[in-house]
């Protein structure tokens, strides 16, 4: 797979108005990722010499994630179709020579295995002149049908608009998706014309040009979902749906228990490691990585955090991008933790803020406490020691330190450091008067009796 150098063409001309979205339609995200990402980074495993992305508009959006890739952005206008589409990359790839993968930005969930197949198909003996990946959905709608013989040599590709009732009746539905050498390609797209019933001018076209030479081109199968493309938010839900579906699976299968599968949600690059446990209903966004034997309880969400082997984490509770949680350590339910790093057996339990800050190991945070980081204009951070003790319903007002071994008052204001193994105690003396309360009930009765209430 190494002989050949490798480019990839990613068509994303389409305007997606069936999106009703300012957001460029490849930007839509798939697990907490653009589904343009998910497909460039498919691609970038193949190490491919160019990738040029073809936009019809939003240019500025993609740019940037194209960048992120090493894609080249260029702009087809005006739209005549995907032969059209694919020309506009002509120019980025002069002077390539090698094999060319032509992909789609709204079908993100092709696999490295499959782009793989294309090339080692199209650099078979029998040296096909081009290379289509299809598949057969359980309802072919309106794709575009492909007639092949027992060999998967290709006699005929029609769209749709321009088929048979006969050639309908074929499931075998074309993707897309082709492989072709950079020696064949444009030469092709160069005899591609526009005589059909939509006057555009379409890509498969090439597969027929090609067989009129005498040269045959073949096709390879993969499953309907691999290949699903988008246009719509319910076509998103769809995708987002299956590869869902699909990563919760290969968690189970390396050793993870999801107590029920299809409440948790995760992102595109979650990891969570063997013998760890998660409850219904949590939500990994991205940058979430796991460690071995943890538990994740019940409507808890994880955005941008470490959690540490043998962690607890929840219910109810919130880890915000920053949160480094410890080994054996516990955040309890409604307890959220921002840019902050709970030692190994740390634990808050209870209704807590944690916000930029360091816990030492074994340390406690009762219930009701706050790490006070922002006065308005900037943030600061806490110290809290190795085995301190802070008291519940506690004001933790930062910059401020906590040393090791140290206990604070429950209802304390914190705003001096505090020494190892000091007892802190902020909050006023406790007043009591005998009587009191008896004697302000009766004059207020008699308060009342006498506005008649």
């Amino acid at each position: 797979m190494t002989e050949r150098k490798v480019a990839a063409i990613v068509l994303a001309a389409g305007k997606g108005t069936r999106m009703k979205s300012d957001l460029h339609k490849v930007l839509h995200p798939i697990a907490g990722r653009p589904m343009l990402a998910h497909l460039l980074a498919s691609v970038a495993e193949l190490e491919p010499a160019r990738t040029v992305v073809v936009v019809g508009s939003g240019r500025e959006q993609v740019e940037p994630v194209a960048a992120g890739y090493g894609a080249r952005v260029v702009v087809q206008e005006p739209q005549l179709g995907t032969a059209h589409a694919v020309q506009q990359a002509e120019a980025p790839l002069d002077g390539f020579d090698g094999d060319i993968l032509i992909l789609y930005g709204d079908t993100p969930l092709v696999s490295v295995a499959t782009m793989r197949a294309m090339l080692a198909r199209l650099r078979a003996d029998d040296a096909p002149a081009v290379v289509v990946v299809a598949s057969r959905p359980a309802d072919p709608l309106q794709y575009g049908r492909i007639i092949a013989d027992a060999d998967g040599l290709i006699e005929k590709m029609v769209e749709y608009k321009d088929a048979s009732e006969a050639e309908r009746a074929v499931d075998l539905c074309n993707s897309g998706l082709m492989a072709v050498r950079s020696q064949d390609l444009f030469r092709l797209l160069a005899r591609v014309g526009n005589d059909n019933a939509a006057g555009e001018y379409y890509l498969p076209d090439i597969v027929m040009i090609a067989g009129a030479d005498g040269r045959r081109s073949a096709v390879i199968e993969t499953g309907e979902d691999e290949v699903a493309g988008i246009n719509s938010r319910a076509e998103l839900a769809e995708v987002e749906a299956s590869w869902q579906r699909r990563r919760r699976a290969e968690l189970m299968a390396a050793g993870v228990t999801l107590a029920a599968p299809e409440t948790v949600w995760l992102s595109h690059d979650t990891v969570i490691g063997r013998d760890s446990s998660v409850e219904p209903n949590v939500v990994f966004g991205p940058g979430v990585e796991v460690g071995e034997g943890a538990r994740i309880r019940a409507f808890s969400h994880l955005e941008g955090a470490r959690v540490a082997a043998g962690a607890e984490i929840g219910p109810y509770a919130r880890l915000r991008p920053g949160a480094e949680i410890g080994e054996k350590a516990k955040v309890g339910n409604f307890v959220e933790v921002k840019k902050a790093r709970l030692g190994p057996g740390a634990k808050a339990n209870h209704l807590s803020y944690v916000g930029d800050a360091e816990v030492g190991a074994g340390a406690n945070i009762g219930a009701g406490t706050i790490t006070c980081n922002y006065d308005g204009f900037l943030k600061y951070r806490t110290h809290i020691g190795e085995g301190a003790f802070i008291g519940s319903n506690t004001a933790l007002v930062a910059p401020v330190s906590v040393g090791d071994g140290a206990i604070v008052g429950a209802g304390s204001v914190v705003t001096r450091d505090v020494a190892a193994d000091a007892l802190a105690i902020a909050r006023g003396s406790q007043e009591e008067r005998p009587g009191w309360a008896a004697k302000f009930r009766t004059a207020m009765a008699a308060k009342k009796k006498a506005r008649g209430g």
